[in-house]
């Protein structure tokens, strides 16, 4: 079935008047960036097979292992965001894979990944039962994906909408600038100060990214 990539989620539009109503900054943020929204560019294997890639490199860097990446395990690899089946993943072996200029530790992290697709162990017809932390829970299991990593891939492929992602520094830096003065707030103190924008922490958040970075980020 193919992915709907540029869809607005559903909620947005509510999220963004009801976070201007409640919060200053955000009111700004959502006036300032008028008709852009998070997407999701393709599907659940893909989208996590290329946060590994992309782990703690360059992004020049994980975009040419990302191309002859696709280039070993599809029939037909194209620019972007294709469709990878982790069947064809699995086949490969390490070796192969780090052919493709990955590390050995990302080679294992991706045959994990395919490992846990093609055994149904990660089943995304499933997750719509599971609330957020059950699907981080899920997602950990994987050798290489850590919460942060988790996080993204739940507002950015799953577009849950109440994802406040603590251990980001984006939005450790965007809290301290606009809401306590250029200084750090630790994971409590932003936890508390984001209380009233749920259920729409993952729309705040967003925003303001967009503070720091105008041009939207996209998994």
């Amino acid at each position: 079935m193919a992915v709907a990539t540029a869809m607005k989620p559903p909620y947005w539009d509510e999220a963004a008047r009801s976070l201007a109503r409640t919060d200053k900054v955000l009111r700004r943020l959502v006036r300032r960036h008028p008709g852009v929204h998070l997407k999701r560019r393709s599907d659940a294997f893909t989208t996590l097979a290329r946060a590994i890639v992309g782990q703690q490199i360059s992004v020049k860097a994980a975009e040419a292992i990302w191309q002859r990446f696709v280039a070993q395990v599809s029939d037909a690899p194209r620019r972007g965001f294709p469709r990878l089946a982790p069947q064809r993943v699995s086949v490969q072996g390490v070796a192969a894979l780090r052919g493709c200029g990955l590390s050995q530790r990302k080679a294992e992290y991706l045959t994990d990944l395919a490992a846990h697709f093609a055994s149904g162990r990660l089943d995304p017809r499933r997750w719509k039962a599971l609330d957020d932390e059950a699907l981080v829970a899920q997602l950990v299991d994987v050798k290489g994906i850590g919460r942060w990593t988790a996080e993204m891939f739940l507002m950015f492929h799953e577009l849950r909408p109440d994802v406040l992602p603590v251990d980001d520094v984006g939005l450790q830096r965007a809290l301290a600038d606009h809401y306590n003065g250029g200084e750090r707030l630790d994971r409590e103190a932003m936890r508390s100060l984001a209380e009233p924008w749920r259920p729409w922490r993952s729309v705040a958040t967003w925003y303001l990214w967009r503070s720091l970075d105008p041009i939207p980020v996209e998994y």
